[in-house]
């Protein structure tokens, strides 16, 4: 954050010698004290009017001198990158905040531009600011209007996901796993995140996206894919014993089918093998995966003793 301040002070003083209306100067320069002293209702009043202002003057039609034209191009270039500074202005106030101020400052930040890298780089906190300050029931609905500008953004795609999961919607909550895994893989480390810290949120994103994916697959009666995204899931949900529950329940299922149809009995027996893992944690597919695990088990026999 600090590389920004130092960066656009530099073109204040750059753009001294360029045709800069006084009132943007002024409440630039107050914007730049109210973050420094991070002064919320300064930045509060002052963000949006010098985007305002900004925006007027970059709006200004082209002259048709050379020399004037050359220096409107210089405070247009200028304009824009004071619209970039007051949108960094509400999201250095946000991030710094009780959540409550930081879902209205973002909110702000939304409002004013739904597509600055700054909210790239802070809708996750912007959601788990939603619900530390008891409005989850909005997360949805944000995460929904903000992948139509960040359509690869982790945490939006994993509160759609975990969103739809959770109320029944598997489906959907499928589709949004799947553009997640897809978006991860192809996916460099964000500008504001070290390599390690992304690398991090990614392995988390992904395990809660490969079981949610694992789960839609299996309730569709998509045994192959089932199996393939509950196994890539498993060493990612280590230590969660309520996905990893689900995850063995579902993957002895899917190997009992797909074993079944391939006349494979040591898939039947790994099949037995998952829901035995099911089984041995409390919740509630212990006692089905114990059912399971018999039967498997005596299916696998018979596969056996027919070869």
């Amino acid at each position: 954050m600090q590389r920004t301040l130092i960066w656009i002070a530099g073109l204040l003083f750059a753009g001294s010698v360029l045709a800069v209306p006084d009132e943007l100067e002024d409440s630039y320069a107050k914007l730049q004290t109210a973050v420094t002293n991070k002064d919320a209702a300064q930045v509060k009043e002052l963000a949006p009017k010098v985007c305002e202002l900004a925006r007027q003057l970059a709006a200004k039609a082209a002259p048709q001198d050379p020399d004037e034209k050359t220096r409107w191009e210089k405070s247009v270039k200028y304009a824009k990158e004071l619209e970039v500074y007051s949108e960094y202005a509400l999201y250095s106030i946000a991030v710094q905040s009780p959540p409550a101020t930081q879902v209205e400052f973002f909110e702000m930040l939304v409002k004013q531009s739904s597509k600055s890298k700054y909210l790239g780089m802070g809708y996750g906190q912007y959601l788990v600011a939603l619900s530390q300050a008891g409005q989850a029931a909005r997360m949805r609905e944000v995460a929904q209007r903000g992948i139509v500008n960040f359509p690869n953004d982790l945490d939006l795609l994993l509160v759609m996901a975990d969103w739809d999961m959770n109320h029944n919607q598997t489906a959907s909550a499928g589709v949004h796993a799947e553009r997640l895994l897809a978006a991860a893989s192809r996916s460099a480390a964000p500008e504001h995140l070290s390599a390690a810290d992304w690398e991090r949120k990614k392995a988390q994103a992904m395990g809660r996206a490969y079981w949610i994916a694992g789960m839609a697959h299996s309730a569709k009666g998509e045994y192959s894919l089932a199996n393939q995204d509950l196994r890539n899931a498993l060493p990612r949900i280590a230590g969660n014993d309520a996905m990893l529950a689900a995850a063995y329940f579902h993957l002895g299922v899917a190997n009992y089918h797909l074993g079944r149809q391939g006349l494979n009995f040591r898939q039947v027996q790994e099949a037995a093998a998952f829901s035995e893992k099911a089984a041995a944690i409390k919740g509630p597919y212990q006692q089905q995966a114990w059912t399971n695990a018999h039967l498997m088990k005596q299916e696998a026999e018979k596969m056996r003793g027919a070869r």
